[in-house]
């Protein structure tokens, strides 16, 4: 019964942290997305900028 317990906990735990950081790199990736391939030039220029600013790998 111990370990049923405990095992539960930790599943219970694992989910709570996985939800949110799965949810976030899913909203990351959207908005890299819908904005870097924007029609709107203005944005798309921004972004890109950004991207070149940190690192990111663009082309």
């Amino acid at each position: 019964m111990l370990i049923e317990t405990h095992s539960s906990q930790t599943l219970r735990q694992a989910t709570t942290r996985l939800i949110p950081a799965l949810s976030a790199i899913i909203l990351g990736f959207a908005l890299l997305l819908v904005v870097g391939f924007a029609p709107i030039a203005e944005v798309h220029n921004a972004t890109h900028d950004t991207r070149h600013a940190t690192g990111f790998p663009c082309h």
